[in-house]
């Protein structure tokens, strides 16, 4: 009798597994209309991305966004990469001899309760070399990687230089 609820118990587990895997998203599935509005990962939620093209062909692109995090203490922005552009840095601004200054930005920590936004006169990354690829109308895929090595993507519509930011 033992081995008859055994083996039955056995069945039933087997096809809850099929089942929820069956809801399970498609790893390899377009993302979906919400993926352009944001993305949510290891407690990190990505919203309102977007890349703006420079008014000189061959200037660095800039991309801003919004971050809000509910995830593990310690953790920090570490990286962001833009399909279709050489290199990126995270900027900032800071006053140095009394005037503004972009400087480069080291590791962006994130804290629960504490949203972050990349914005014009503020953080922002810069994507260098731009490629052809990027042109206004289209959408970049934009990674942000995390000190704990989990990363984000979100889609991002690629905005002319003269576009509201």
């Amino acid at each position: 009798m033992n081995s008859i609820l055994r083996a039955a118990s056995a069945v039933l587990a087997l096809a809850a597994i099929a089942t929820l895997s069956a809801c399970a998203p498609d790893a390899d599935a377009p993302p979906s209309d919400t993926a352009t509005a944001g993305a949510v990962s290891a407690g990190l939620t990505v919203s309102n991305a977007r890349v703006f093209l420079p008014p000189v062909a061959g200037n660095p692109a800039a991309v801003y966004f919004d971050l809000s995090y509910s995830g593990a203490p310690g953790v920090s922005l570490e990286s962001v990469t833009v399909e279709g552009a050489g290199m990126t840095m995270i900027h900032d601004y800071a006053e140095s001899a009394g005037k503004m200054e972009m400087v480069m930005a080291d590791e962006v920590p994130l804290s629960a309760g504490a949203p972050v936004s990349f914005a014009p006169g503020g953080l922002h990354v810069m994507a260098m070399e731009p490629g052809a690829a990027l042109a206004a109308g289209s959408t970049a895929k934009v990674t942000l990687t995390l000190s704990d090595g989990t990363s984000v993507t979100v889609a991002a519509p690629v905005r002319a230089a003269g576009d509201e930011r």
